[in-house]
């Protein structure tokens, strides 16, 4: 195993940072790490906001479903799917594009997405931890008005980083799925009853797969702040869904 994919699994997500502050060569290292990921075209279909105003923080990590420890964070970045950019650019050539819409959005998503993880890697190597929080697609408005999102800008992700505490470091990484669980042969295959079973058999706890998973879904997919998701996930697509004249 070389070093590469020894950080690949011994990564895990820290949401205790210690005091140590993150020096400004380090940033741009993991700045610099995200704009080497794949693209499509190499467009780079995505903008990263670097918070560094305290308020803001604050505020992001309220609106994130009240998670305290991401304004404690020594560095916060907001990766937004970018169909704006690129629209400014054809028409400084003289072009009249056309209004973009939801393939557009997924693929700035995905650009967006695979930059955020090549920061995660960049940051692990320098044994400086990450956290991802989905929470920033959530209350549209009031983090449109926070980040002054533009039309056609979308927060994709949120990460933040700083060293870990010792505990944190200790923390055992939740277990990973099989991968005959996750890796399908040329088609989609939907899992029998038994697989099911088997495949969380050990991911349970002390408890029964019933009830482990009666308890998740109310506590995630039933949940007030996944119901908040798709609201805003509604309002954020309706600029793409409704076509305008540019």
């Amino acid at each position: 195993m070389n070093d590469i994919i020894k950080a690949l699994y011994e990564r895990k997500s820290v949401r205790v940072f210690s005091e140590k502050e993150i020096i400004q060569k380090e940033k741009e290292c993991i700045l610099n790490a995200a704009l080497q990921a794949p693209s499509a075209g190499c467009q780079l279909l995505y903008t990263i906001l670097d918070i560094t105003d305290e308020k803001k923080k604050e505020k992001l990590a309220e609106l994130c479903d009240h998670q305290v420890f991401a304004a404690k964070a020594k560095l916060v970045l907001v990766f937004c799917a970018d169909c704006r950019k690129w629209l400014s650019f054809y028409k400084e050539a003289g072009g009249s594009p056309r209004a973009p819409g939801a393939g557009d959005l997924l693929l700035a998503v995905e650009d967006a997405l695979i930059a955020a993880q090549n920061a995660v890697v960049a940051a692990q190597s320098l044994g400086i931890g990450s956290c991802y929080i989905g929470d920033v697609m959530e209350n549209a408005e009031e983090m449109k008005a926070l980040l002054e999102l533009p039309e056609y800008v979308y927060p994709a992700c949120m990460l933040v980083f700083g060293y870990p505490t010792e505990q944190q470091k200790e923390r055992k990484k939740p277990e990973r799925f099989l991968l005959s669980h996750m890796v399908c042969e040329n088609v989609y295959q939907d899992k029998s009853p038994q697989e099911i079973r088997q495949m969380f058999s050990g991911h349970t706890g002390v408890q029964e797969y019933d009830e482990w998973m009666k308890a998740f879904w109310m506590r995630k997919y039933e949940s007030d702040f996944s119901r908040e998701m798709n609201r805003s996930m509604e309002v954020y697509l309706k600029e793409f869904l409704e076509k305008k004249s540019s």
